[in-house]
């Protein structure tokens, strides 16, 4: 088959469909309806030969092809980019991404505040959810989950480490005593995640470590389980570097209860090759890196 060469515009268009995985969201970015964007997209698939998108969950997916012509686009854009004012700051525009609750308030909050103090023409929209990898992440430029991932089509980095331990109230202890055997611990509510909707495999350690304990208060919000524990709803299975910045949390036998987990950071390759997505992605490591010591968690014993 022979084919045109195709029109940056068309390619422009493409770059921005792969970014939000929707027409209409596309459109409106660009100014255009979704019908026109859908007849941009289908002109753009002949002149390359081929299918640039497919159906998703949810919205559209690169396909190979589209993947190699959304490489080129990024170019595109940031020639284009040069041109403008501001243009010697090539990390502009919207980067979306997702995380776990805890990961987004105090790894990639921070990281971002210092990363647009710098780049204050830097957008980033980031989700909180609690969930493995996606296979389609239209929409999506970087996901942080917990786990190591099991995904094609993209990168996946190590960020580093947390650790999760068992936690009551001062007050709750009080009240019910200090349990110092796993055997006095199980006869204790767990405050934890809704196990029926936990989509994580490797956040399943309470229901391993301690299997005889009830479920006391369970949320699908990592905040709730810390609000929950200080209020005395039970025993608490909670991220150190949540907890302990609590002075009225105790955490119970730290040596027998404990468990480490990894960050990791997923990105599709055409997003990496956009400035804004590597600035982001780089400063997420950074700030991992740099709370190491807050994620690991004190090894304070119970009952002080």
């Amino acid at each position: 088959m022979t084919t045109a060469s195709p029109s940056p515009s068309l390619l422009l268009v493409l770059l921005e469909v792969s970014r939000s995985g929707k027409f209409t969201t596309a459109g409106e970015t660009l100014g255009l309806n979704h019908t026109t964007v859908a007849r941009k997209i289908a002109a753009l698939e002949k002149a390359l030969g081929g299918r640039v998108l497919a159906r998703a969950a949810g919205g559209w997916e690169l396909t190979p092809l589209g993947e190699r012509a959304v490489g080129v686009a990024g170019q595109v854009a940031q020639a284009v980019a040069r041109l403008g004012p501001g243009a010697s700051d090539p990390v502009t525009g919207t980067v979306r991404m997702t995380a776990t609750d805890g990961f987004s308030a105090y790894i990639a909050s921070p990281a971002v505040a210092g990363l647009r103090a710098q780049h204050p023409d830097l957008t980033v929209e980031l989700v909180t959810v609690t969930r493995r990898a996606m296979q389609q992440r239209s929409g999506v430029d970087i996901e942080v989950v917990v786990g190591e991932p099991q995904v094609h089509r993209a990168q996946a980095v190590r960020l580093g480490e947390y650790t999760l331990g068992m936690y009551a109230s001062r007050d709750y202890l009080s009240r019910h005593g200090t349990p110092t055997t796993p055997e006095e611990l199980a006869r204790h509510g767990l405050v934890y995640f809704v196990d029926s909707m936990l989509q994580v495999d490797d956040l399943d350690a309470p229901r391993r470590l301690a299997p005889e304990m009830r479920d006391g208060l369970t949320s699908t919000n990592v905040f709730v389980h810390v609000e929950a524990t200080r209020a005395g709803a039970g025993v608490g299975f909670l991220p150190c570097f949540m907890a302990d910045r609590h002075p009225d949390l105790v955490r119970l036998l730290p040596g027998r209860f404990r468990e480490q987990l990894p960050y990791w950071m997923v990105l599709r390759p055409d997003s990496l090759r956009q400035p804004a997505v590597a600035a982001v992605a780089e400063a997420l490591r950074a700030e991992t890196e740099k709370a190491r010591p807050m994620l690991l968690g004190r090894a304070s014993e119970g009952g002080g």
